[in-house]
């Protein structure tokens, strides 16, 4: 199917690798050239040219910290009229609540409530001048379903969610939406630490420990950057302007909800 997303102009953040290089690839697969960032600036450059490669698409590269103003300010001056934004940041460890003290708070909302609202403020008029604009922000299941020990994931991404729910509704008869993907269980460097974590306490090797995990899932196997990018790339499409103040699980029916 044509998105009808080809010349649009994408900011990914945090696309060098795991789900927002999923959301880039597809939506480079669309047509879209790219804005890319990452903090590691060779990581991010082999994804980029390996985009480059397969697409064809135009990409930029955007080495910096997007919770920083600086690293903003060079996002935002690569492609300062984007149509689209996609929303994503690494979240804090897991943690038990009462070792967080008052800065790894801050840091925690920073990064994975602040930051989106702030790119979001500065992106969106534009998006309604020019009647076109796509936000997808990558939150986390743990939004419906708390995840022990990612209570300020959970937190930081809940306030996101509640936040932008009006925000949603007031930009959309300027064909402006803004909806949410939550991934469950993905087949990522993410979650790396669970897998170790599951496999220390049931004395598992690495590939026992992440058939353990997947034993919770429905789906009985974990999600993929591709498949999650596909579905991103949708949000972002022609046909998905009816679409907003949404939140997208895709966690192979890990949340036990019908609504």
């Amino acid at each position: 199917m044509d998105l009808g997303l080809s010349g649009k102009k994408a900011i990914i953040c945090a696309s060098s690798r795991g789900l927002g290089k999923g959301c880039a690839t597809a939506l480079a697969q669309a047509g879209c050239d790219l804005v890319m960032n990452g903090r590691d600036a060779t990581v991010l450059s082999a994804t980029a040219d390996d985009i480059r490669a397969t697409t064809g698409v135009s990409v930029v590269e955007v080495a910096a910290d997007i919770s920083t103003k600086e690293g903003q300010h060079s996002l935002l001056e690569a492609c300062p009229e984007p149509d689209i934004l996609v929303n994503n940041n690494g979240g804090p460890p897991r943690r038990d609540f009462r070792e967080l003290d008052r800065a790894s708070l801050l840091e925690g909302l920073t990064n994975n409530m602040i930051t989106p609202i702030e790119l979001i403020q500065q992106v969106v008029d534009g998006m309604c001048e020019r009647g076109f604009g796509r936000i997808v922000n990558i939150t986390s299941s743990s939004v419906y379903m708390p995840i022990p020990g990612l209570d300020l994931s959970s937190g930081a991404r809940a306030g996101l969610t509640s936040f932008l729910a009006g925000v949603a509704r007031s930009v959309a008869d300027r064909n402006v939406t803004i909806n949410a993907l939550l991934p469950g269980k993905m087949d990522t460097d993410r979650l790396t630490p669970a897998v170790d974590k599951a496999a220390s306490e049931f004395n598992l090797s690495r590939e026992e420990a992440k058939a353990k995990l997947v034993e919770a899932v429905p789906a009985r196997r974990m999600g993929t950057a591709t498949e999650f990018g596909q579905a991103c790339a949708f949000l972002c499409s022609a046909q998905a302007g009816y679409i907003t103040g949404q939140n997208l699980l895709i966690d192979g029916g890990l949340v036990p909800s019908a609504f």
